[in-house]
């Protein structure tokens, strides 16, 4: 039975995108059929981390919201894309990411188009049907949505539409508010299952108080916390990290994640 996971982050910057990306690759290597949604339409970015260029982009989730193609049209098979990326420079075992396919639905980089979904919105009802539908066509194991930060319409309807929904933050002030209103809000629209992953912890904090303090703050599991990273940084969005570093302690928090909502 096909999945529906929204990645939701309050603020920007959380590492959202890489961890979406990574799992996604990890399902792909396990023989999934994965397809990642950028509903992020406002700042989309996540096509970089997937190896897709703005020039190879045929169709948009933008154009298929406005009526201009199918949402199957705007889905671009990313997976070869994604393994050239790496460019043959893993540290461990590669993934085998073949077993499966990594399908992208890009939103649109181009100014005119964004500035036109801040100035008209978007319509949910042609969002919701289009997520539905994707699942189906391309007879998708795993969906993945990329959503917006904070909560906005589309990230509402995102969410609302998911089976599960992981939550990242950071463990920074700022964040332990706005996930408070966020982890409120999914409890709100009844997401089955849903667990908190706390990105880009300083290495002065022991890992287990904070997964416990986490933990009783918001009465949520804790999937994983992960810690700041050099290797992340370096990497600088130019490809997967669980593809670049598929023995990392990082990568085996992602995968425990993952496995925990499609269980």
């Amino acid at each position: 039975m096909s999945k529906i996971i929204s990645i939701h982050s309050f603020r920007g910057g959380t590492g959202k995108s890489n961890i979406t990306a990574s799992m996604a690759a990890l399902l792909a290597s396990a023989g999934r059929r994965v397809g990642v949604i950028d509903t992020d339409i406002q700042s989309p970015g996540i096509h970089v981390l997937l190896g897709l260029k703005e020039t190879e982009v045929k169709h948009s989730l933008n154009e298929y919201l406005w009526g201009k193609c199918a949402i199957e049209e705007a889905a671009h098979d990313v997976t070869d894309s994604v393994v050239h990326a790496v460019d043959g420079k893993v540290e461990g075992q590669p993934l085998d990411i073949s077993k499966g396919r990594i399908f992208l639905i890009p939103s649109s980089m181009k100014a005119g188009e964004i500035a036109r979904v801040l100035r008209e919105g978007c319509d949910v009802d042609v969002l919701r049907d289009g997520i539905r539908n994707l699942v189906d066509v391309l007879k998708l194991d795993v969906l993945l949505i990329d959503t917006h930060p904070g909560l906005n319409e589309e990230t509402l309807l995102s969410i609302a539409t998911s089976d599960g929904l992981i939550v990242v933050m950071r463990p920074d002030q700022q964040d332990f508010q706005g996930t408070r209103v966020a982890v409120e809000v999914a409890r709100k629209l009844g997401i089955e299952k849903m667990v908190i992953v706390v990105n880009k912890t300083s290495n002065i904090f022991d890992p287990a108080a904070v997964k416990e303090e986490v933990a009783n703050i918001y009465k949520t599991e804790v999937a994983a916390v992960l810690p700041h990273a050099d290797e992340v940084m370096n990497l600088g969005s130019a490809s997967v990290f669980a593809m670049r570093y598929p023995n990392h302690p990082i990568t085996a928090a992602i995968k425990h994640t993952a496995d925990m909502l499609l269980a």
